[in-house]
């Protein structure tokens, strides 16, 4: 990824849904001004969902999500439309194409429904409006994307459905003051992808300069006399979850220590579930299965924190013989019966709506979840120190 580019998970994800035919590929290359999605007249043309991050004026940084048809049929259908309900956990906006000349079916309204259920702002577009006329309402549209009538509209539209009140949600910013010293903990082993940083450390970097302080990257190693040499005390360490002990031993317990992943919890609004689901583990039994989510997909090296270090810390910690499954990318269990509890990454290539969606899947199957930084803070007795500039979460253990 480039350094210049807009992460995928922070930007306003738009799916366009319907039944085959109804023109969405061509209401989504109107919107783009892009040949993105085949056009076709014959049903089904598109068989997954194509996504493409861009810049969609007048509302910046996008991605568009073309789905297949909600009322595909047959053994594959059925794969198509279990695809397309996965696209709605990550969907900030969603539009609603409709065939004018056919007009609203019964597999629309269950879309409508859907939409109204998970809290997603949606409008409605009757799509070939040149060839048939189409009823009045607040949330509906009248376009062609033949002709581009209503097409401006339309991305108008969908600008204000995206508007969002208050401050943006900060990783640390909040956290520091103009001025602060930040020291960031950055550990170069075989797992560190060659050449670059991860994204929570390049974002937590961006943000630190953003509010006006300053940032000093280090790693593990040289952390020590990093600190030494500062010649005055920072605001805060931040580390990678994977040298959070050594770390600890070596910041000073009155510089307030955290992790990327902690924060990013935070970011994501996932942070209170997983210090209350950390504790768990303590109560974990022999053969146990643990879910292990990751929201990216990568190339796992020989000692990959999700199927390796984590396992072997989680085994260590109890002394029982826990299993573990892992699941990664937009792969996330409905049913999620089968585990005794799910830990998952900081979900930086996570949209926040689709981190919120897997939050609740637990949450409504009485199963706890945490993620890796507060599972590792929690076992290495070092969680209480760092959620310590969080006080509502720090009260959890005073009580």
């Amino acid at each position: 990824m480039s350094l210049n580019a807009t992460p995928s998970a922070n930007r306003v994800h738009i799916g366009f849904f319907g039944c085959r035919n109804a023109g969405k590929s061509s209401v989504v290359n109107a919107v783009t001004g892009q040949e993105l999605c085949i056009v076709s007249d014959t049903k089904g043309t598109t068989t997954d969902p194509v996504q493409k991050a861009m810049e969609l004026l007048p509302l910046g940084p996008v991605v568009i999500i073309d789905t297949p048809g909600y009322d595909d049929e047959g053994e594959l259908g059925e794969l198509r439309v279990r695809r397309t309900r996965q696209v709605l956990n990550k969907t900030d906006i969603a539009v609603l194409v409709i065939d004018a000349t056919v007009g609203m079916r019964q597999i629309d309204k269950e879309l409508q429904i859907l939409f109204e259920a998970k809290g997603i702002p949606y409008c409605i577009v009757y799509n070939k409006c040149d060839l048939a006329a189409a009823p009045d309402g607040d949330k509906i549209l009248k376009v062609s994307a033949a002709t581009g009538e209503g097409i401006f509209e339309l991305k108008e539209r969908i600008a204000r459905l995206a508007a969002k009140d208050g401050p943006e949600p900060t990783l640390v910013g909040d956290l520091i003051a103009p001025g602060d010293l930040v020291v960031l903990v950055v550990p170069i082993d075989s797992s560190a992808p060659k050449g670059r940083l991860i994204l929570p450390q390049q974002q937590v970097i961006r943000d630190i300069i953003d509010h006006h302080a300053m940032a000093v990257v280090t790693q593990d190693t040289e952390l020590a006399e990093t600190l030494k040499k500062l010649g005055t005390k920072p605001a805060m360490v931040i580390t990678d979850s994977q040298v959070f002990g050594k770390a600890a031993a070596i910041t000073p317990e009155d510089i307030p220590l955290t992790s990327f992943s902690i924060l990013m919890a935070r970011y994501k609004g996932l942070l209170d579930s997983a210090v209350e689901g950390a504790a768990a583990i303590r109560n974990l039994q022999e053969g146990d299965l643990i879910l292990i989510s990751e929201g990216c997909t990568h190339h796992r090296q020989c000692e990959d924190i999700g199927t390796v270090k984590l396992p072997r810390m989680l085994r260590q910690f109890t002394g029982k013989d826990i299993r573990f499954h892992t699941s990664s990318g937009t792969e996330f269990p409905e049913d999620l019966s089968a585990y005794r509890m799910v830990i998952h990454c900081g979900g930086c290539m996570l949209p926040a709506r689709e981190m919120l969606y897997r939050m609740k899947c637990t949450e409504d199957q009485h199963l706890p979840i945490t993620n890796y930084g507060t599972a590792i803070a929690y076992m290495q007795g070092i969680l209480e120190r760092s959620i310590s500039m969080f006080p509502h979460l720090a009260k959890l253990f005073e009580e």
